[in-house]
């Protein structure tokens, strides 16, 4: 599996079966990681067979088997969230290639718990967790908005712009919201998010979407 063929098969899982990660699995998502970490100066970690991260109440009644996960944490600077969100859904679709199943948790999860098993200082942000493992099922679509309503190009919009359009609308954002706007003119293309929790993580996340869409040999972002 691609990681475009990962955007149509990745949808939220909640609910995990108690089988624990691969080791090849754990050392490949880990060589991931590191790469993003390095690129990007963040310092995004991942913990397996642990429930600290995830409050009991919301174990009880959203989730189930949840015992591996990506803490996402980097250096509290004003792009830290856009990086962190862009890296994730790398991270995400790539483990998605390896046969696992992921959920994105910003509000829910417990601050203290991934605090707890995490490498970052006291001067370093967490944003959220990355749930990861092998799901009961494979989830189902999130419902997406019109194409017309989140992106538009100045004149004929060329195929590999609507397929970036099409590619960011799949992409998992806090509540579904998709409020992002994708503008085009020639080879430029600019986004922005509205205001709201997460949008700097929905934005990184949706740009990433985008680009793996697109491909980033056809435009520069403005």
């Amino acid at each position: 599996m691609t990681l475009q063929e990962a955007m149509s098969a990745r949808h939220t899982v909640r609910r995990y079966k108690k089988e624990p990660l691969t080791e090849d699995a754990v050392r490949q998502l880990n060589d991931r990681i590191q790469i993003h970490n390095q690129l990007y100066d963040l310092k995004i970690q991942l913990v397996t067979e642990n429930k600290d991260a995830l409050p009991g109440v919301v174990g009880l009644l959203m989730a189930k088997g949840v015992q591996n996960y990506m803490i996402l944490a980097a250096p509290d600077t004003p792009d830290m969230e856009e990086k962190l969100g862009y890296s994730s859904a790398d991270l995400m679709l790539y483990a998605q290639t390896l046969g696992l199943n992921t959920w994105w948790v910003g509000g829910m999860y417990s601050r203290k718990g991934a605090r707890k098993n995490s490498n970052a200082g006291d001067q370093d942000k967490i944003i959220g967790i990355v749930v990861v493992g092998y799901g009961e099922n494979q989830g189902v679509p999130h419902k997406s908005k019109p194409e017309e309503d989140v992106a538009s190009y100045e004149g004929a919009a060329p195929e590999w712009f609507q397929a970036g359009v099409s590619a960011a609308l799949l992409a998992p954002t806090a509540m579904n919201r998709q409020a992002f706007h994708i503008k085009g003119a020639g080879e430029q293309v600019s986004m922005t998010y509205a205001d709201g929790s997460f949008s700097g993580a929905d934005l990184g996340i949706c740009k990433y979407h985008f680009e793996l869409g697109a491909g980033k040999e056809h435009f520069t972002w403005l």
